[in-house]
């Protein structure tokens, strides 16, 4: 009976993930299947075109403003990401081998900032970067970018590095280390996952995020990729359904390669981040 029992649980998992991966891949295949359709309809006839074409993709490039977009998502995603792990590393050091006053209540702090959605700061984000001269601007979308990285960022780096034993870097002390010395040479080269998984994050939020660069960035040439696609289907005028659907499996393309590729850094960090708080 127990093993019927446990037979009938497997089926059960077995079956609820075969139908989150239909929920999944299905609109995954529909995008892909539309962006190789002829035409610019929203709707297609089959998943698979019986007439395939990689002309959307090409027409991305040659019709629109498409390669410029990619290029300021790119340098905001790289810059993001840099910035973002140099603060989050340094803040989830300080936390983690420090003891002062303030010390846990700045913990709590950061705890709580995670519970609310980013949005409801929109309106003082936009005010203090028109006061700052940095509206519109691929810097300020930058810094605030970074700034809303510490507090997740940092829990996850703490707990990665409080599973670093202090033995270490008491050693290096004893030989003259300093803690700049230990945090380049002992602390950071040990958090490899920790520090792949902060940066793959950083890295990939301003190709997914809408809402900010919308606010933010005004001018044409400062477009990200989110604007821009928004933009091919926004107007009534404009109904390039199928260019939208090319431009979206370039934007997931590499995003889904960097998942692959440092998937076990990111499972490594989320584990080792969840060992001590």
């Amino acid at each position: 009976m127990s093993m019927l029992k446990n037979k009938l649980t497997v089926a059960g998992i077995y079956a609820v993930f075969m139908i989150l991966l239909v929920i999944i891949f299905y609109p995954m295949l529909w995008v892909i299947g539309t962006s190789l359709n002829p035409g610019t309809a929203l709707l297609v006839s089959s998943m698979f075109p019986s007439d395939p074409t990689l002309g959307h993709y090409s027409e991305l490039f040659r019709n629109t403003d498409f390669g410029l977009w990619y290029g300021n998502t790119l340098k905001i995603a790289v810059v993001n990401a840099v910035m973002s792990t140099a603060l989050v590393a340094l803040t989830a050091y300080v936390f983690s081998r420090f003891r002062f006053a303030g010390r846990k209540l700045g913990l709590m702090l950061l705890l709580i900032l995670q519970m609310f959605p980013g949005f409801l700061s929109i309106m003082a984000i936009f005010v203090l970067l028109l006061q700052t001269k940095l509206l519109d601007t691929h810097l300020g979308i930058i810094l605030v970018y970074a700034g809303g990285s510490v507090s997740m960022g940092t829990w996850v780096m703490k707990g990665h590095f409080d599973t670093i034993p202090r033995s270490l870097e008491e050693a290096a002390f004893l030989d003259g280390a300093t803690h700049r010395d230990t945090f380049f040479k002992i602390i950071l080269p040990l958090s490899l996952p920790a520090v792949t998984f902060v940066a793959l994050n950083s890295f990939i939020t301003p190709f997914m995020d809408f809402i900010l660069p919308q606010i933010i960035l005004r001018s044409s040439d400062k477009m990200t990729l989110a604007q821009g696609l928004y933009n091919m289907v926004a107007n009534e005028t404009n109904s390039s359904f199928t260019l939208f659907a090319a431009g979206a499996v370039l934007v997931a393309l590499p995003i889904t390669v960097l998942y692959m590729y440092f998937q076990k850094y990111l499972v490594g960090g989320l584990a080792s981040g969840a060992d001590k708080g």
